[in-house]
């Protein structure tokens, strides 16, 4: 199937796509411009040091860029943590890509306070997330320049165009260039979009799906049960067929 698409059978299968944000609750952003390989941690253009260094921190790692292939000046690097229910982040400026090598990621960084959109663009892992990714990254840098950046693998490509927002962790889904800013303005006003959102990143699937199930106004003495989900071809870019997981929503037992 050459004109295979991932995120257009998603859509027309009627997929869920609640908690399935990321659940990393520490993440690190190197910018490193240039293209990306499928493993784009170790498929770039970083010095081979500086590769074997990312790719063995044992943090989730993504690679950043900006629309568009301006670089610089510097490596801009981000770190954002879990702080309560989104997360803190923090950020320098390397002259050298060298210079993480040595960087205190504890100490060695600042706090950094405004948002962040960090689009998936990495079409050597999937076209969707290329040809929608980019479509949403130029809309969004009009709007916010300094903070939007493409980003590497952030999962779901079926749910192109995805975008994960920092600090508050809201992770969307399905976005075109016609929403992505209005949703965003969404997010940035400290609402939660919910027919476009994945859920929030650093949480469990069936805690993303609890918290947009009672901002939906849904009973709150429920539980949430992740249940098998149809396997499915994922990606444009794997032919593989994977399993997928979605959950149900239970009222409580009756003591």
């Amino acid at each position: 199937m050459p004109d295979f698409r991932c995120s257009l059978a998603s859509l027309a299968d009627e997929e869920p796509m609640v908690g399935t944000a990321p659940t990393d609750p520490d993440i690190l952003l190197v910018e490193a411009p240039g293209p990306w390989g499928r493993e784009a941690i170790t498929e770039n253009r970083l010095p081979e040091a500086v590769r074997d260094f990312l790719a063995g921190l044992d943090l989730k790692v993504f690679l950043i860029r900006r629309p568009g292939g301006a670089a610089g000046p510097g490596v801009r690097v981000f770190r954002a943590r879990r702080h309560g229910e989104t997360y803190a982040v923090t950020t320098t400026v390397l002259d050298a890509p060298e210079q993480l090598l040595a960087l205190d990621l504890d100490a060695g960084l600042t706090p950094y306070d405004d948002s962040l959109w960090l689009v998936c663009t990495n079409g050597k892992r999937d076209l969707c997330c290329a040809e929608i990714g980019r479509e949403v990254t130029d809309v969004l840098a009009e709007r916010w320049p300094e903070g939007t950046w493409e980003t590497t693998h952030l999962g779901g490509h079926r749910f192109s165009g995805t975008l994960l927002a920092l600090p508050s962790g809201i992770t969307l889904g399905r976005l075109s260039s016609k929403d992505a800013v209005a949703a965003c303005a969404e997010v940035e006003a400290g609402r939660v979009p919910l027919a476009v959102t994945r859920g929030r990143a650093g949480r469990s699937g069936a805690e993303q799906v609890l918290e947009l199930h009672l901002l939906a106004g849904g009973d709150p003495d429920v539980e949430v049960v992740a249940v098998p989900g149809p396997t499915r071809r994922q990606s444009c870019g794997d032919l593989k067929m994977k399993g997928t997981t979605r959950y149900e929503i239970h009222p409580r037992p009756v003591a």
